[in-house]
């Protein structure tokens, strides 16, 4: 709720106290936005809801709020319709005295959280030893957008990458290697991230197949666990040569992580387990140590245990995710831990939730929630694979996208018969064709699947991510044009006469209420969807037939267009930043 809404809604309940009585301080006046702007720009429905409690016509209770409401400095006189429907509309001088507001703030009107607090978000996370694919887009485009909104807003975010650096498939890695490239675990670089993928295949294989092999690499985790020096040389050298192929992904996208892999947790796991025995939750069965869960059977209709300890001695992903939540909660001091994963590990962390709720290790102070995704499907509607079956390699999809933005670009040059250097045709394909990828993917609801689509991504029409960029870059065209420099309009006043300008202007003005709400359901596609709504207010506004002119415009009309091309400018660019896109001035 935006700071205009929240004051109508005060004055709303003030005036059903001054009504009916200190029985309905409080009483949510169901105020929501017209849906049709002739009626105004806000609905109360508050009268329909109290008729049978009141044992009036909604339309007497309307009347009698009505009477009492005073919302004269933000609207203009109220109106009822219908049943019973309080109409609000806002006075035209209150919209421009909202805009010369936010033109002067950094910030265009929205505040920072009240209570700042430690905020963790973990995402991203792909396995050492193998490369990232498709599987992981979702994870960290949507997990740097939740972490720069709530940066923005003033919160203090730890950005996690919980690597999968520790495990089976080390033992299982090291002991192929000894074998056959020995040189791989004593030298750095003798081994490129395709060929260390490639050996982990043929390891995997000969694993399943091979008893004698999987006792030597279960050895090999025996020495890994026990920090002998050569194989702990070995994991260093493997983890680095991963570490440095994500990074240029993670460069290419601008992603920013502190690394804290499944090893940094190691010699906490077993006091997990000791104290979850203490609590006596703690069940043996098969030589596991379980805890049994509330809610979860198995295909028998038993109930489900959650192993933290194997019968072998060995730790799970449970029991290190336990681990790394009691850190979390105990040495970083987060008040909210956020995890970004695919849906299908919606069951995993509602099992271990709960498993650290009844040991009491969560505060009432602290929340944890799990951000679940869908997947990433081809345009036949099946998993988004190669033409060859295999999984997309992340780097190839982003290199793809930018080559096809290049190409795009380069055949508009020819047509407009306009020249440019290779270098500006190199950083605009790069922005665009990475901006497509991202903004294809938050502008959906990140619960459902979605088609992926380059034709579609890279489209200049609907809500895309060219589509934005071209409207901000449409902007500056406009300071340029006019030898405008925007930061020199200074304290001059909006004046708002046309109806485009009123409908851009009461659009501009949402974007804290939107900020806000993403900060709390962590849903980007709602700021998306906010900038592509802008975007068409803008061109209307613009527009040669529907809009009004803007350098042609007689003063002082010129410079109070001039002041909404840049408020519009500066939103689309916060906003399209808090989705980790950058802007172009030119394309």
């Amino acid at each position: 709720m935006n700071a205009t809404q929240e004051k109508l809604k005060l004055q709303l309940e003030q005036a059903l106290v001054a009504a009916f009585g200190a029985d309905f301080a409080g009483l949510d006046p169901i105020l929501v936005p017209a849906s049709n702007p002739k009626f105004g720009d806000y609905q109360a429905n508050v009268a329909l809801s109290l008729s049978k409690k009141l044992g009036k016509q909604p339309r007497a209770i309307a009347d009698a709020i009505v009477d009492k409401l005073d919302v004269s400095e933000i609207c203009e006189p109220p109106q009822i319709a219908g049943p019973g429907f309080i109409n609000l509309k806002l006075k035209t001088a209150y919209l421009e005295a909202q805009l010369n507001e936010i033109q002067a703030d950094t910030r265009l009107g929205v505040p920072a959280a009240k209570t700042p607090r430690k905020e963790i978000v973990d995402f991203s996370s792909p396995n050492i030893a193998k490369e990232m694919h498709v599987g992981h887009l979702r994870s960290t485009i949507i997990g740097d957008s939740i972490a720069r909104i709530l940066e923005f807003q003033g919160h203090d975010v730890l950005r996690l990458n919980h690597v999968g650096d520790w495990g089976t498939q080390f033992g299982m890695l090291i002991a192929y290697l000894r074998e056959v490239y020995p040189e791989a675990l004593t030298t750095a670089n003798a081994l490129d991230i395709g060929d260390l993928v490639s050996f982990y295949r043929k390891a995997k294989l000969r694993f399943d197949t091979d008893e004698a092999f999987q006792e030597i690499a279960r050895q090999e985790v025996v020495r890994l666990q026990a920090g002998a020096e050569d194989t702990i040389h070995a994991w260093k050298l493997l983890c680095e040569q991963s570490r440095r192929e994500f990074q240029v992904i993670y460069e290419l996208l601008d992603i920013k992580l502190t690394e804290r892999g499944e090893s940094f947790y190691n010699a906490l796991l077993p006091k997990v387990v000791e104290d979850l025995e203490q609590s006596g939750l703690l069940v043996e069965n098969q030589g596991a140590k379980c805890v049994f869960l509330e809610g979860f059977t198995n295909r028998e209709g038993e109930p489900l245990p959650l192993i933290v300890q194997k019968s072998d001695g060995g730790y799970n992903y449970a029991t290190t995710d336990l681990a790394s939540l009691r850190y979390r909660i105990q040495q970083d001091q987060a008040k909210r831990i956020i995890y970004v994963t695919d849906a299908g590990q919606g069951n995993h962390f509602a099992q271990f939730f709960q498993v650290a709720r009844k040991a009491g290790w969560i505060p009432d102070d602290v929340e944890l929630v799990h951000v679940p995704f869908g997947l990433v499907l081809g345009e036949d509607g099946k998993k988004f694979k190669t033409r060859f079956g295999d999984t997309v390699r992340l780097r190839d999809l982003l290199d793809e996208a930018v080559s096809r933005a290049y190409a795009d670009l380069k055949a508009r040059l020819k047509e407009e018969e306009r020249q440019e250097t290779e270098e500006f045709i190199n950083e605009v394909a790069r922005i665009v064709g990475i901006s497509a990828v991202k903004y294809a993917d938050l502008s959906q609801n990140r619960t459902s699947n979605y088609i992926f689509s380059y034709d579609k991504m890279l489209d200049f029409k609907g809500n895309t991510a060219p589509y934005m960029l071209y409207a901000y870059a449409r902007i500056q065209g406009i300071s340029r044009k006019g030898d405008i420099n925007f930061k020199e309009l200074g304290n001059n006043a909006v004046l708002l006469q046309h109806e485009t300008e009123l409908a851009l202007a009461k659009y501009l003005l949402q974007l804290d209420e939107i900020i806000s709400t993403v900060e709390e359901d962590l849903l980007p596609n709602r700021l998306c969807e906010y900038l592509y709504e802008l975007s068409k207010k803008f061109n209307q506004f613009y527009d040669r037939n529907q809009g009004v002119q803007v350098l042609e415009a007689e003063e002082p009309q010129r410079t109070s267009r001039l002041i909404l091309c840049d408020l519009t400018a500066r939103t689309l660019k916060l906003g399209l930043s808090l989705l980790g896109i950058q802007v172009l001035e030119r394309m």
